[in-house]
């Protein structure tokens, strides 16, 4: 049985059954046998672990893993205390700190922002080292746009942060009419650098509408 916070295995037990989860786990447990991969197993589900079904107000949907060694850590854009900040994670803080003024914090770790109820979700949880993308014809995403369309269905009033081409396909899980989708450009340096990134003040209107549904506003 996989190991997933009680709370979401109420929700995707169906998934577990199913012929794709039972080829996509024989398919990573091969992986993580022949290859170095990421993120160590037992933070593969982190995303979920830290973050229960019923906490989320918040979804930041990621790609896949970062694949250098000492970097994923199951959280989508973040790192581990201690380890450099990646690119993307730098331009994320740099708008956060236009956009609401705070300063740019040294560690990389957003597991404070998971806790603040943050679904820090890549749509493939694993990758191998070096290698982007490696696993994503595993049958991941199968199992993440699951849990997308639980949330969908089965909660109100989430904020989808969408970023970048690869998320914002996603578009196609969400009712817009129950929750609130902010796109832009990924804020990785070759997108961000072109325009859309930054001063699109999405943490701010993230905040503003949750504050309009009566929910704790992020502590970015």
């Amino acid at each position: 049985m996989v190991d997933i916070e009680a709370s979401w295995k109420q929700y995707l037990e169906a998934e577990f059954s199913k012929p794709y989860f039972a080829k996509l786990t024989e398919s990573v447990r091969q992986e993580y046998g022949q290859y170095q991969c990421f993120p160590p197993g037992k933070l593969i589900f982190n995303a979920f672990n830290l973050c229960p079904f019923d906490k989320v107000k918040v979804v930041i949907l990621g790609q896949d893993p970062y694949h250098e060694v000492g970097q994923a850590m199951g959280l989508s854009f973040s790192v581990p205390q201690g380890v450099m900040l990646p690119p993307s994670l730098q331009n994320i803080y740099k708008e956060i700190n236009k956009d609401l003024g705070k300063p740019i914090p040294a560690s990389g770790d957003l597991t404070r922002w998971a806790k603040q109820g943050i679904l820090l979700l890549n749509a493939t949880l694993t990758v191998r080292a070096h290698a982007a993308n490696s696993h994503q014809m595993l049958g991941w995403a199968n199992f993440t746009d699951a849990a997308i369309m639980a949330l969908n269905a089965h909660r109100e009033h989430i904020v989808f942060m969408l970023w970048g081409g690869f998320a914002r396909s996603k578009k196609r899980l969400i009712d817009t009419n129950r929750h609130c989708i902010i796109e832009s450009v990924h804020p990785s340096p070759l997108s961000a650098n072109r325009g859309g990134w930054f001063d699109q003040h999405q943490f701010s209107r993230c905040n503003a509408y949750l504050k309009a549904q009566g929910l704790d506003e992020i502590d970015w």
